[in-house]
């Protein structure tokens, strides 16, 4: 294949479970334009794939590899990253979960666009989303969202993200890599904005993808809470520590408060405690601390007499 005809998008599937995997696979036999190639990279699963794949090697494009040791269960990232390492020559990365399903013309939308996105200089897409549950059916809107939009404005409104939905460039992915949070949990988001350079996403809502929720995902099952605790504080702790200069005043009040509530609602996780009050004495921001040990007597005056 010449490289003016290769395939600029990769669909990489970091596979471990089988309940939803041929709703995902259909999904991409139905895509419109079949101009991508699908990397599986199968985490030492008990649930093998293989029958299954086996019905789809005329229909579908893609190479398939089990990994001899499970890596997700120590770290989620490190499991996306070697996935992405059996792409090709590729571009761009879509890093699909084994139980997320794409509207058919998600690729042909992708093409359609990939001109202006690359003339704009930006390195992360993303598509419009709807929530599905166990049977697939629908349980939410459609999420659109600005077709250019900074990624850290994003951060600050009132939406939903999941992986599943963008689209990154590659290169960015090789030079920064993701950040390792428990259970990739706030993962994707940071590399929306690390991989944006802080910059902007570009939008298709017209096409979508629907991220299912369900008892075997993270997000659906309340068994993962205080990972995803932990993950959501040192995501906000690392914008903080290392990002700091990438906010605007406004958005800095808004990190503060949510960093405060990662201890607020977990008062014995005194190791949020230290890190937070190490932060803002050395960043001299005292007046944001003693609004924090306000906030925390507060909350223990309530709690006492509640």
């Amino acid at each position: 294949m010449n490289s003016t005809n290769k395939n600029k998008i990769a669909i990489v599937i970091p596979y471990y479970k089988i309940s939803f995997f041929d709703d995902v696979l259909k999904s991409l036999t139905s895509q419109t334009d079949k101009r991508f190639k699908i990397y599986i990279g199968d985490d030492s699963s008990p649930e093998n794939p293989k029958e299954l794949l086996e019905r789809y090697k005329e229909s579908l494009d893609f190479v398939y590899h089990k990994f001899e040791k499970n890596l997700g269960s120590i770290s989620l990232t490190q499991q996306w990253e070697r996935c992405i390492a059996l792409s090709n020559d590729e571009d761009w990365v879509l890093i699909l979960g084994d139980d997320d399903i794409l509207s058919k013309n998600v690729i042909e939308s992708f093409y359609e666009k990939i001109n202006a996105v690359e003339n704009e200089g930006i390195n992360v897409i993303r598509f419009a989303t709807q929530k599905i549950n166990t049977e697939g059916k629908i349980i939410s809107n459609i999420y659109n969202h600005p077709e250019i939009e900074k990624s850290t404005d994003f951060l600050f409104r009132r939406s939903r993200s999941s992986l599943s939905e963008y689209v990154f460039k590659k290169n960015q992915i090789h030079t920064i890599g993701f950040k390792d949070f428990p259970l990739g949990w706030y993962s994707d988001i940071l590399a929306v904005l690390e991989f944006s350079n802080f910059e902007y996403v570009y939008s298709i809502n017209q096409s979508i993808v629907q991220v299912r929720v369900s008892s075997l995902s993270i997000s659906g099952s309340s068994l993962y809470d205080k990972q995803k605790d932990t993950a959501t504080f040192y995501f906000y702790f690392y914008l903080l520590n290392n990002k700091f200069a990438s906010f605007s005043q406004s958005e800095l009040d808004e990190l503060y408060c949510k960093i405060n509530k990662c201890y607020l609602n977990n008062k014995k996780r005194y190791g949020f405690f230290l890190k937070i009050s190490k932060f803002y004495i050395v960043k001299k921001l005292f007046r944001e601390y003693f609004l924090f040990i306000k906030q925390i007597i507060l909350f223990t005056i309530r709690s006492i007499k509640s």
